[in-house]
């Protein structure tokens, strides 16, 4: 009886050990986003005006004397910061996040799966930064022209460029919704750049085949077709768009 209560003690004391390990890794990944999310939070008005300058040029460029955005809600404001901290804060912690998640998981790996897994642990928020970064530089100006290009000028008296009685409709945006629909764009392309990360891995790992994706291509078109469809607005450039850069991964990924 005693030689049996030892085994079963022996046994638990890697579980005790993994989950202290757990829990110091945790310990350090919620400090660096809890100091990241306030460093961001001291500066939120200068991210805040980094992100809105796809929305300026377009409304420049279309005529506007000024580009603001309003606050519908007493406390908009305040969640517009809270947003920008904790997407911020997410972004700039993620490498210590990910190194913490490397150090649990490396010692149960063996040599070869670490030379084959390491790669693809960098690569992934290197493909993030370039997805959201075609976001940021190509789609949303794109996406915001578009968008602007719906509004008309109002008058009470027949002019050169509108009749008499005709309804103005300006953009009055607000502060929030632009927020969300600017980080929308950013995520939604930054995780569709991982597709070579993961399929590439899955490939390593025997799941799946060149000949196989290329056998599946047509099922992947419409695969591809329903998530530009649920991940972007309800326009047509930026679903086209987003199709043909995840639709290029693809390829890519063949090969």
């Amino acid at each position: 009886m005693k030689e049996g209560k030892e085994n079963v003690e022996d046994s638990s004391a890697p579980l005790i050990e993994h989950l202290t390990e757990l829990r110091q890794r945790l310990i350090y990944s919620v400090a660096a986003f809890t100091v990241a999310m306030l460093a961001c939070f001291t500066i939120w008005k200068p991210i805040f005006n980094f992100l809105t300058l796809p929305l300026c040029k377009s409304m420049i460029q279309r005529g506007h004397q000024d580009c603001g955005l309003i606050l519908i809600k007493l406390q908009e404001g305040f969640f517009v910061a809270i947003s920008i901290s904790l997407m911020g804060g997410l972004i700039i912690a993620f490498p210590i996040i990910g190194y913490q998640m490397w150090r649990f998981v490396a010692p149960g790996l063996y040599k070869s799966e670490k030379g084959a897994f390491l790669p693809f642990l960098l690569a992934s928020p290197l493909m993030f930064f370039l997805g959201a970064s075609f976001a940021y530089f190509v789609v949303t100006p794109l996406a915001f022209d578009f968008f602007l290009g719906f509004q008309q000028p109002g008058s009470l008296a027949s002019g050169e460029n509108s009749e008499a009685g005709t309804a103005g409709i300006a953009f009055q945006g607000s502060a929030q919704e632009y927020l969300s629909l600017t980080i929308k764009f950013i995520v939604a392309f930054g995780i569709c750049f991982q597709l070579p990360v993961l399929l590439t891995l899955m490939g390593k790992a025997g799941l799946i085949s060149s000949s196989g994706l290329k056998n599946v291509r047509k099922f992947a078109i419409v695969g591809i077709l329903v998530l530009a469809a649920l991940v972007t607005p309800p326009d047509v450039i930026t679903q086209i768009i987003l199709f043909v850069v995840v639709y290029g991964l693809y390829e890519i990924s063949i090969f």
